[in-house]
């Protein structure tokens, strides 16, 4: 009797194959709801990889462009598609911490000196080529130290914060490499009252 209630449990516990109405409805719910959730996963984390990035500002470098906790958008392939140009703002590797073998650090700053080109900064004013360069962007209080002449070897970039007062840049730590480059940031997304276009 014992024997019979034992194999009358085993089997309840069998697994039933499912119908095909059912497993049409289980389909559905994978089609219609876990799919395209998988779907929209892994492209956010293609785009976030290789295509988009968000950072924050955590320094008054760039002050007024970017104020402290600004959050920015940058665009990763920018620089796959078209040189760099003076005048953009962009996210790097800070170059001090790649050489040393150091734990990554990403800085914002805006791209003053391009390869080849001699720079130098006097007067106040910074001089490429020995042609003055306008630079709207920058704090109206600026009082910058005479440097250089320097000339700006192939493949690197000469960076530099808009508050140059008070700005860690290429005037202290040297040329910013081609490879070094994470993207141009775009524009700012949050605080809402910063959001706009960077330019």
């Amino acid at each position: 009797m014992q024997a019979a209630i034992f194999s009358q449990n085993i089997e309840e516990w069998k697994v039933k194959p499912l119908s095909e109405k059912e497993t049409g409805r289980v389909m559905g719910v994978f089609k219609d709801y876990i799919l395209p959730v998988v779907i929209a996963l892994a492209i956010v984390i293609v785009l976030r990889m290789f295509v988009l990035g968000m950072y924050y500002v955590p320094s008054g470098s760039m002050i007024p462009t970017l104020q402290i906790n600004d959050k920015v958008v940058v665009t990763k392939l920018s620089y796959k598609m078209h040189e760099p140009e003076r005048g953009d703002v962009v996210v790097f590797k800070y170059p001090p911490n790649e050489e040393q073998g150091l734990p990554e650090k990403d800085y914002v700053k805006r791209l003053i000196g391009l390869p080849g080109e001699k720079l130098e900064i006097k007067n106040n004013t910074v001089y490429i080529n020995d042609m003055p360069v306008e630079e709207p962007y920058v704090n109206s209080n600026t009082n910058m130290p005479d440097y250089g002449p320097i000339t700006i070897p192939e493949g690197e970039y000469f960076m530099m914060g808009d508050n140059r007062n008070d700005s860690s840049d290429s005037r202290v730590w040297g040329f910013v490499p081609e490879e070094y480059l994470i993207g141009k940031a775009q524009l700012i997304y949050w605080p809402l009252a910063h959001v706009g276009r960077l330019d």
